[in-house]
């Protein structure tokens, strides 16, 4: 029911304008919760400056300050009053609850929350709850050997830093799948919402399953202002932004406003309808086993930014204006009158109130948080690694092809990895789920469709039974958003469980920045003890570079393995199996590693196969090995190394390697193949590195090298820098030269086609002098004439479609 006090104002000051109308709390709870709020951002305040003189016993000096004054104030309140008004709820209703704080450089507004609620003294002892405690606290925010500025993962509770901004949401949605008692409240920056993944996450509903899921309970916080601008949101009217919602699919909420005690009672009362209404759609479905899509609540929450600061400093506003986003008063440390303001400014909070002469909280406060594992800030979903269970994964040998010649053979490997996937899904069903964009059918994965099918919260039509593969309980996520699909599959891992990432190679670069921000929160974690291993994250590229010659250029980029490659070794990893028996023992060592991003890049196409299932443990094991069988210097110096990575490229170095043997018969030829792509790297400087001695005997020092790499070359010339005889190495890959082509057109265009590498190979070995200088003419020749065909014809020729490796197998 609307209040009548609901008028369509739009600004954040004022006695509060809610869409909820009651006054759940008494007032001796009204007082309370005030103080709860004083000593939340009082703490904060004190994050932000002060290193010295905590609960100022003392008049504030320049010595209490710190040197640098870093970090953020204009959403901590916000966050506060949201945090402490679910505290109650929690209390009332024994809820299971998740705090994700997506303005998360408003960190100080939920670790004075942990601190309150004791849980950070208890993660970090020495940041006790007294005086001297709280000293170290404040010292340590913003601070060299400290904790950053966001909700890194040094905050208890955390599984979403907010740094970057527009993932909050999908990282929510990601903690509640499968995750059935769980209310994850997520604050939505005003800032964060003009985002492009935060805008369609929004979506996340309509794969939300209310009988096997928990909820998301969204509140936007229209604060007004990002750093220097207003925010969209918060210039647009109430119909309107009331009817983007609804037409998202939620049921918003309105709290507006900035007196404490109508806010306080607005709060509470829209907190419990949305947390009633949530619970009621839950038993709904779970009572009946009908899955049902309702339009889930969500609070929308406007107070000024920066709220309970100065409204104006020096006749310049700061309260509720762009000016409270940062560091609200900043020159503290120059200007005696306003260091007065600030010492003021924090005495109007009353500390001496709120804690005791030993610096702690008094228990009448203490008493408004819950307890135990309660606790937000406590909640073990919030350190996914202690629930994390091992995954139920069936033996991959049993999956393999047996039934091969090698080099000989041709088929499917992804096809057959959707075999093995299909069981890891049948077998983990509470778990395991498989995220995508659109593509699962199209990467040949389709046969997990046997084991679940794809969520779907939407409308059903009768069409959908003709291989729509739709169901209210699938586990295969997909949605046309890579940054939904990877926040979701991050959300849900850092919450304690298992999943798989597949995609389209040219496109998967839509989510660099998403993974090299988890890259960097998995290496912090590392750093923090108390932090529990989760799953790693792994990523299927497929669809890939090399076999995207029919939809041309705009197709065309490997180059998401060099942002992997710049991470640190700690936690990323690369394979290219080059083929399907080498890709199953990939993915199962994938599957069972915890702590890594696994990046593995396999065509999905029909390709030759090389190794029975021995040879591929054996191969994936050693991470790159010589290929006897493909070689021709047994107990011999080679007169050249044919290297390779990736699955065509391996494909045309073998071919390269063929037309050597066969026309230069005395040539001796030694075949290289990489599958993981960290073994090129010293030891030194990677933990998959190799030994410059194993590097001499497997690729010598002084023979030439002809490497064939499925992404840029100059990844292989960074990953082998300082190498023993690296000015041997010469490196063919992809050199951004595409258009709409045949595959060998497109590895002509970048000299990774068999003839170029070939050709290659005779020009650098010094000892043939000029006597092959008619096998090269005649190369170049079969060059011209396969392009010629394919550029007439539309097709390459038979010979080089149809390839096959001419040498028995010893």
């Amino acid at each position: 029911m609307a209040s009548k006090s609901a008028e369509k104002s739009i600004s954040a000051y004022g006695d509060a304008r809610s869409t909820v109308e009651g006054k759940p709390l008494d007032a001796e709870t009204v007082r309370k919760m005030n103080a709860y709020f004083r000593a939340s951002m009082y703490l904060c305040l004190g994050m932000l400056y002060l290193r010295e003189n905590p609960l100022l016993a003392e008049p504030l000096k320049l010595e209490h300050l710190k040197a640098r004054l870093l970090g953020h104030w204009g959403s901590d309140a916000g966050q506060s009053f949201t945090w402490m008004h679910m505290n109650r709820l929690i209390k009332k209703y024994d809820l299971d609850v998740l705090f994700v704080s997506g303005p998360g450089h408003g960190a100080p507004g939920i670790i004075s929350q942990s601190y309150l609620e004791g849980v950070y003294s208890e993660v970090y002892p020495d940041k006790s709850e007294d005086a001297e405690g709280m000293k170290k606290f404040f010292k340590q925010f913003s601070f060299p050997g400290g904790i950053g500025s966001h909700a890194t993962p040094e905050t208890p509770g955390s599984i979403h830093e907010g740094g970057e901004l527009g993932y909050s949401l999908s990282h929510a949605f990601g903690s509640v799948f499968d995750n059935p008692n769980l209310i994850t409240l997520t604050m939505v920056g005003d800032g964060e919402s003009e985002t492009g993944p935060l805008a369609t996450s929004w979506h996340s509903t309509k794969f939300l399953n209310p009988i096997v899921d928990g909820a998301v309970l969204p509140v936007l916080h229209l604060n007004g202002y990002k750093i220097n601008n207003p925010t969209v949101l918060a210039r647009i009217s109430h119909d309107e932004l009331s009817s983007l919602f609804v037409g998202y699919g939620w049921k918003p909420y309105f709290v507006e406003g900035s007196d404490l005690d109508s806010m306080h009672q607005a709060m509470a009362a829209t907190l419990e309808q949305c947390v009633t209404e949530i619970k009621e759609h839950q038993k709904k479905a779970r009572e009946t086993k009908t899955p049902f899509r309702p339009h889930w609540p969500m609070i929308v929450l406007r107070t000024p930014k920066g709220w309970s600061a100065p409204r104006e400093v020096d006749n310049h506003l700061l309260e509720g204006f762009w000016r409270a986003h940062q560091i609200p008063i900043t020159d503290v440390r120059t200007n005696p009158a306003h260091l007065k303001l600030l010492e003021k400014w924090m005495r109007g909070y009353k500390p001496e109130e709120l804690f005791d002469k030993n610096g702690t909280l008094i228990p009448e406060l203490k008493e408004l948080a819950p307890t135990g594992n309660s606790r937000i800030s406590a909640n073990p979903v919030g350190n996914g690694g202690l629930l994390r269970r091992p995954l139920h994964v069936p033996d991959f040998r049993e999956y393999g092809f047996t039934d091969i010649v090698p080099g000989l053979t041709t088929k499917g490997g992804m096809t057959n990895m959707a075999k093995f996937l299909r069981d890891v899904v049948a077998k983990n069903m509470h778990n395991f789920r498989l995220f995508g964009p659109d593509e699962t059918e199209s990467n040949k994965l389709a046969e997990v469709y046997k084991a679940g099918k794809k969520v779907w919260m939407g409308d059903y039509f009768e069409e959908d039974k003709d291989g729509g593969n739709l169901a209210p309980d699938g586990r295969v996520m997909e949605i046309l958003s890579e940054h939904t699909c990877e926040g979701w599959l991050e959300g849900y891992l850092l919450s304690g469980r298992h999943g798989l990432l597949n995609s389209y190679e040219p496109f998967i670069h839509v989510i660099d920045s998403m993974v090299n921000q988890h890259c960097k929160w998995l290496e912090k974690c590392l750093e923090v003890e108390w932090r529990a291993r989760v799953a790693s994250l792994n990523i299927l590229i497929t669809a890939t570079v090399w076999r995207q010659d029919h939809n041309g250029f705009t197709h065309q980029d490997p180059g998401f393995l060099d942002v992997v490659a710049n991470k640190s070794p700690e936690v990323v990893r690369i394979y290219l199996p080059p083929d399907g028996n080498t890709l199953l023992s990939v993915m199962d060592h994938c599957l069972r590693s915890v702590n890594y991003v696994n990046v593995i890049v396999a065509d999905k196409q029909e390709h030759i196969q090389f190794l029975n299932m021995d040879e591929a443990v054996q191969h994936c094991t050693k991470g790159l090995g010589i290929w006897d069988w493909a070689s021709n210097d047994q107990g011999a110096e080679p007169d050249v190394v044919m290297a390779s990575c990736g699955d065509v490229s391996t494909h045309e170095a073998l071919a390269a390697t063929a037309l050597l043997r066969e026309h230069l018969p005395q040539l001796k030829v030694r075949f290289v193949n990489v599958v993981d792509l960290f073994r090129l790297i010293s030891a030194i400087h990677h933990p998959h590195g190799m030994s410059d001695g194993m590097w001499k005997s497997t690729f010598t020092t002084d023979k030439p090298i002809v490497f064939n790499f499925h992404s840029y070359p100059w990844l292989i010339h960074r990953l082998t820098y300082k190498r023993p005889g690296q000015h041997n190495l010469h490196v063919r890959g992809y050199k951004e030269k595409g258009n709409i082509d045949t595959p060998f057109e497109l590895a002509l265009r970048n000299e990774t086609d068999r003839y170029s590498l070939a050709i290659a190979a005779i020009d650098l070995v010094q000892s043939l002098g000029n006597t092959a200088s008619g096998v090269r003419e005649k190369l170049v020749n079969e060059q011209l004439a396969g392009k010629a065909e394919a550029f007439d014809n539309g097709i390459d020729p038979e010979h080089i479609r149809n390839w096959k490796w001419p040498f028995a197998k010893q």
